[in-house]
């Protein structure tokens, strides 16, 4: 059962919240030793808000818009009573959170109902979820491949209709590469929409947080749940709340659509090309639109990433790298070891381009893009294939979203599943100018009603 019919039968009273809830535990209980999307599961806490929303109903209390809607979060979210992981080894030693991250304090409001904790790469770092300490999460339409990340977790409970929502955070692709590669939808908001406080980070000045879903109206829903101002989180510049769920009727008549060439083109294989054909046909999407210095800009994004990466966790790479994720210390320590200079030139040269990609949007009000290169690689994959180029695995990944969030926009990650994958979906990245995320959401709600993009092949 998707999540507008969950919401459909609480708010009528057809279904309890704690029935919906007790399913949501026994799903995870059956299905994760495979997936292996949790790392912790909270059973009590999700029966006791799941009565709160029926003991509400009883009253005969108005619910809030999320009300019994179970879901979870990546584990760099705090959670009150439980150790923030953040994938680490490192942080199980740090005391239990206090009290919860801002945005799961605001799903609480709208009524969601949190079953537990996500896995992810260490840190964020990685793009692919295979976790040393914790295990690989598998993408639950093949087991054998990935799901993902950094936000893999994220992306294989939705997949797996273990929850119907869930929390990533996303630096370079980080909801948007499960999300693709999983075939759910996301969201990667708009840089500095939502709050970040309550939340391990990784690159403060690139980290965006965003919800993942199984379906348009609820992915709104819990974006405009999770919207507001916080004035005790210097990096969050919206001022006001811009509701996005009562404009996804709204349709994209008279919308400039365009298809990003170039670059993005280049480094799509052939059924990432499709997608992105498909839905441009869908959507009437006119004219071939070329991305200001992408390359440079994942460049750029490479150099940041790894500064702020290296330098947050400079003590713990000098007293114990052993401690470390394997597959991503090494990039911590060259972090470290880069010149302050490459760093400078990396945040100058972002200024300027962010002007350069906002003046696209004078001609154009959505562009669309490839999420991944390629559908869902195996697990311990090495390397990939791109249009007869071999590129590392885990790094090309993230070689088609990081120029965008490098640039702040908002991004919604719609599920396609074009011919050439084996089954496997590819997303598809519906990109507007910053602060105009319902832009996005509206043209993906014409991608699912059209059943071009959906969850499920």
């Amino acid at each position: 059962m998707n999540s507008a019919t969950l919401l459909r039968a609480i708010a009528r009273g057809e279904r309890s919240a704690r029935e919906i809830c007790d399913e949501a535990l026994a799903c995870i209980e059956a299905s994760d030793g495979a997936v292996n999307a949790f790392t912790a599961v909270t059973a009590q806490r999700a029966r006791a808000e799941a009565d709160a929303v029926d003991a509400r109903r009883a009253r005969g209390e108005t619910l809030p818009p999320l009300a019994g809607l179970p879901y979870a979060v990546k584990n760099l979210f705090d959670i009150e009573g439980l150790t923030t992981l953040a994938g680490s080894r490192i942080n199980q030693e740090l005391p239990a959170a206090h009290e919860d991250a801002v945005l799961v304090q605001r799903l609480r409001a709208a009524g969601a109902v949190l079953v537990g904790a996500l896995n992810m790469d260490e840190y964020a770092y990685g793009f692919t979820t295979e976790n040393t300490h914790y295990g690989a999460t598998r993408n639950p339409h093949d087991s054998a491949r990935i799901a993902g990340g950094s936000s893999g977790g994220s992306g294989a409970a939705v997949a797996a209709r273990q929850v119907p929502l869930t929390l990533g955070s996303d630096t370079n692709g980080s909801i948007r590469v499960p999300a693709s590669l999983c075939g759910t939808w996301g969201l990667k908001p708009t840089f500095g929409r939502l709050s970040r406080r309550g939340t391990y980070p990784f690159v403060h000045s690139l980290d965006h947080l965003g919800p993942l879903a199984d379906g348009v109206h609820s992915l709104a829903l819990a974006y405009d749940a999770l919207q507001g101002p916080d004035p005790l989180d210097p990096g969050c510049q919206a001022l006001r709340v811009q509701a996005a769920a009562p404009a996804l009727q709204q349709g994209i008549g008279g919308l400039r659509i365009g298809v990003l060439g170039g670059y993005f083109r280049e480094h799509a294989g052939a059924p990432a090309r499709a997608a992105v054909d498909l839905a441009a046909r869908t959507l009437g999407a006119r004219g071939e639109v070329l991305w200001p210095d992408a390359a440079l800009a994942r460049a750029a994004a490479f150099i940041v990433t790894a500064s702020e990466g290296g330098s947050l966790h400079l003590h713990d790479l000098r007293q114990r790298p052993q401690d470390f994720e394997p597959l991503s210390v090494d990039r911590f320590i060259a972090g470290l070891l880069q010149p302050a200079d490459w760093y400078l030139r990396a945040q100058r040269f972002r200024r300027v381009y962010r002007d350069q990609v906002n003046a696209l949007f004078q001609d154009w009000d959505l562009l669309l893009a490839p999420a991944t290169p390629v559908s869902a690689p195996e697990i311990g994959s090495e390397w990939i294939e791109i249009n007869g180029s071999r590129h590392p695995c885990r790094p090309a990944m993230g070689l088609l979203t990081q120029p965008i969030s490098f640039a702040g926009c908002p991004v919604v990650a719609a599920p396609l599943w074009p011919e050439g994958t084996g089954g496997m979906p590819i997303g598809v990245q519906l990109i507007a100018a910053p602060w105009n995320e319902a832009l996005c959401l509206r043209a993906a709600r014409m991608l699912e009603e059209a059943g071009t993009a959906r969850m499920e092949p």
